[in-house]
């Protein structure tokens, strides 16, 4: 774990209010870059994610790989007193990230009218399953339920006529916690004019749209329905997944450039004259013949074996790797795309790394992901509290 500080963002003091993925996920990224973000959860339990294995020195590996690089604040949302210490949190900050349902910031006090008027400098970013407005603004959401929603489920899979499947990942949670962060950097970079903040409103839903791009497209312009396709793509083929003799590889002809070097790698100058194989159309029109000219091919020999030709070639491809795999490869460590952030009592715990590369100002784990309230006298001093009122809101259990 790198020490130091000076990031894009230092001097940016973050609030987030936030539980599992979408908002923990935009807080992480910017604290990376420097930003001092505070986790606000409820007592008793706090983020539910902390009761997640596995566990690493009776401490949540997910909940440390979603919140590394913040402080922690515990408030008893039930209590006047930390409504009051969250608006005033709130009050003292650049911006606020929260992803709880409609109305629930309301009713802590907490929402963007009323802290807009308190702080105009405000930046307020909601995360939700629907975004803030529209028929189904009030309804709960899940990646999972995005992905359905958003088309994402419709072409992810095998092919036509098997069953929907949903992305490995929970790419909505990701992206709509990336998209957010994005949001935020450049409302703060418009409050550098203005002086003034605003209100930022994305959702699961649009993040899962958003990776439609593709099919999306086809359908707009063409009215054809797009569909599964395994690991193929829609527009370029062949680029997919081919079993090899001992695993499997990616491969990316990706035009009719690296196409032609691929069939004379392969020694198979009759597939170029084959009028279905001739141009990038024809190969998608025809994948599955195409499929079967070339699966026999490539399991002749082992995956290393064609990685090392293809790449010669200039043909770009890869290895199928698992999580192990990737977690050891010797590029993502020089990436620094793993790291050691430790746990409360000194044990091993790994997270990933920042994906953005800096040059003057990087991205720093400085910090492992908090103890459930584990900073809250801290944060209430900064806030301005006097030692007597943090003691009077610990007897009424409005913090801890």
């Amino acid at each position: 774990m790198a020490n130091g500080g000076g990031g894009l963002l230092s001097g940016i003091r973050v609030i987030e209010m936030s539980h599992i993925m979408a908002a923990p996920t935009c807080g992480l990224l910017l604290a990376d870059m420097g930003a001092d973000v505070i986790k606000v959860e409820r007592r008793p339990h706090g983020d539910s994610i902390r009761n997640s294995g596995p566990f690493t020195d009776g401490e949540s590996a997910p909940f440390a790989m979603m919140n590394r690089n913040k402080r922690g604040v515990a408030l008893d949302m039930k209590t006047d007193g930390a409504t009051a210490v969250l608006g005033r949190l709130i009050e003292g900050a650049d911006v606020f990230i929260e992803n709880y349902r409609l109305g629930a910031m309301e009713r802590y006090g907490a929402g963007y009218e009323e802290m807009a008027k308190a702080n105009r400098g405000l930046v307020y970013c909601s995360i939700s399953g629907f975004g803030g407005t529209g028929p189904y603004a009030e309804r709960g959401g899940f990646d999972l339920v995005a992905q359905g929603m958003s088309g994402l489920m419709s072409i992810t899979g095998e092919g036509p006529g098997r069953p929907p499947v949903k992305v490995g990942a929970p790419v909505t949670d990701i992206t709509a916690g990336s998209l957010a962060a994005l949001g935020i950097v450049a409302a703060l970079f418009k409050r550098v004019s203005t002086g003034r903040g605003q209100l930022i409103d994305t959702s699961l839903l649009e993040a899962g749209i958003m990776h439609t791009y593709w099919q999306s497209a086809i359908f707009m312009a063409s009215g054809e329905r797009p569909t599964a396709m395994g690991s193929a793509h829609p527009l370029m083929a062949p680029y997919q997944a081919f079993k090899t003799k001992d695993g499997w590889i990616t491969l990316g002809a990706a035009n009719q450039g690296l196409w032609l070097k691929l069939v004379d790698l392969l020694g198979v100058p009759e597939i170029v004259e084959d009028p279905r194989f001739t141009g990038p159309n024809e190969r998608r029109a025809n994948l599955a013949d195409l499929q079967e000219a070339l699966i026999p091919i490539f399991e002749t020999d082992t995956t290393d074996g064609w990685l090392a030709k293809l790449d010669a070639a200039g043909i770009p491809a890869g290895p199928v790797f698992d999580i192990p795999q990737m977690t050891s490869d010797e590029h993502v460590l020089a990436r620094e795309m793993i790291e050691e952030v430790g746990t409360s009592r000194g044990g091993p715990m790994q997270v990933l790394g920042h994906p953005i590369k800096y040059s003057k100002n990087p991205a720093v784990i400085r910090r492992r992901a908090p103890r459930l309230g584990e900073h809250t006298r801290e944060v209430l001093g900064e806030a301005g509290y006097t030692s007597d009122e943090i003691r009077a809101l610990e007897s009424t259990g409005a913090i801890g």
